[in-house]
């Protein structure tokens, strides 16, 4: 059983993956800066300020794994990638691992890429395919932290929820897609890949992107 600590818990990604990780038996918290509006059996939930790693220090203790579920809305808009690199400078050189939920747009179309993001990107869409982006970088770019990445596949949300299949496809770099060139995944199915990785552990200081 791990101890896995999930920043943003209460939001969609982390959502899931706190339920799927609390459903195999591990000691799960959430931290939120709100309180939820509904509980998940067998999740923690602990309010708390990922910028102010100190304020999180005795939650983030002992920990086997953290789970970075930060979506760049909201107040958070302007403050995801400092959250992010809170986290990296906190975790650096602790046998803490750091599970990262990514963006579609960093990963490649093809062997050898180019990146979805190299194709071109809705205005809409920018600032949070960037964010993905660039988090992804700061993982790349630390030294003495063990991280991981995972890509979902381009329709990935609360708009198309899905149900639990327990299955899911790892293209490695490259972005999932099904014959019929849909690329999609459900919240649990994408939760399961998640801590499938957090259990056996293939990806260490590396990305991969999931899908049917």
């Amino acid at each position: 059983m791990a101890r896995i600590i999930v920043i943003g818990g209460t939001g969609y990604a982390g959502g899931h993956i706190a339920a799927e990780a609390a459903s195999r038996g591990h000691e799960v918290v959430s931290v939120s800066r709100k309180e939820p509006s509904e509980r998940i059996e067998g999740v923690e939930y602990v309010q708390g300020d990922v910028l102010d790693p100190a304020s999180l220090a005795d939650t983030l203790a002992g920990a086997d794994v953290v789970v970075s579920a930060i979506s760049p809305r909201g107040d958070m808009t302007d403050k995801g990638l400092d959250a992010v690199r809170a986290l990296v400078q906190a975790l650096t050189g602790t046998s803490t691992r750091l599970g990262v939920v990514g963006g579609a747009m960093g990963s490649l179309s093809a062997p050898g890429g180019p990146r979805l993001w190299d194709l071109g990107v809705p205005e809409e869409y920018r600032h949070e395919a960037k964010f993905g982006i660039d988090s992804l970088e700061i993982l790349q770019n630390s030294e003495g932290l063990d991280w991981f990445y995972v890509h979902p596949p381009k329709e990935f949300g609360a708009w198309v929820p899905g149900e639990r299949t327990g299955s899911y496809r790892d293209g490695g770099e490259v972005f999932v897609e099904d014959a019929d060139g849909k690329s999609y995944i459900s919240g649990a199915d994408y939760a399961v890949a998640f801590v499938d990785e957090i259990e056996n552990p293939r990806h260490r200081g590396e990305r991969f992107a999931v899908g049917y």
